[in-house]
């Protein structure tokens, strides 16, 4: 039979074996993902036409860039609108349905 410290020491071998083994594979799985994202193209929420500008009032409008929304809530500043917000498109349809 085992005494208690031999028994120790073979978990604790097993545990680091088992341990370094899912470190490997996480390591592995990271490198992958690394690589995924270098052969990707960066994309941008923000220049993706999915924003929109509200007031209290309504919907002043949608499916923008960012850029655009920006420049729509500058023009509607100087009009004095109340109450303007830059939202996603999904963020809108909720508020306006």
């Amino acid at each position: 039979m085992f005494s208690r410290l031999e028994d120790l020491h073979m978990w604790k071998t097993y545990a680091k074996v088992a341990l370094s083994k899912r470190l490997e594979s996480s390591k592995l799985q990271m490198q992958e993902q690394d690589a995924a994202l270098v052969t990707r193209p960066a994309r941008s929420e923000l220049k993706e036409a999915r924003w929109a500008v509200i007031s209290f009032d309504r919907l002043e409008a949608a499916r923008l860039t960012y850029a655009e929304a920006e420049q729509k809530l500058a023009e509607l500043e100087n009009r004095k609108v109340a109450g303007l917000c830059l939202v996603t498109d999904e963020v809108a349809a909720r508020l306006t349905a």
